[in-house]
């Protein structure tokens, strides 16, 4: 059966902050959706790229040694090993794609950490 998926559609069931659904799989990619506000945690993802997309507001991602802002309709992938702590001062929407092994927090377990069946949609 074929599916569409109406991207303001899923961005209105998300009711948490930091709590990505997975909306699509391609592949090995699970495409996500997320809204954003305040600060995360510092992880990385030791064997998986990251890719933000931000649909609405701003994001700023940093790492040790500098910080990236990016805004409606900026694109970054976050490279795989990197430690990185985004954040975001007021509601951000994103979309994500992540590879089917990719942890939320990494190897840090946080009181905001989702499983991938929490995620499910």
């Amino acid at each position: 059966m074929l599916k569409i998926t109406n991207l303001k559609d899923e961005f209105d069931q998300v009711v948490d902050y930091w709590s990505p659904r997975i909306i699509a799989q391609v592949n090995d990619q699970y495409v996500k959706v997320a809204k954003l506000k305040g600060e995360f945690t510092w992880h990385q993802h030791e064997d998986e790229d990251e890719l933000f997309y931000v649909v609405q507001g701003e994001l700023l991602i940093e790492y040790e040694n500098e910080t990236i802002r990016l805004k409606e309709g900026d694109m970054h992938v976050v490279p795989k090993g990197i430690m990185h702590n985004p954040s975001a001062a007021e509601e951000c929407w994103i979309a994500l794609i992540e590879t089917v092994t990719t942890k939320h927090t990494g190897g840090i377990i946080t009181e905001q950490t989702k499983t991938v069946e929490q995620q499910h949609t």
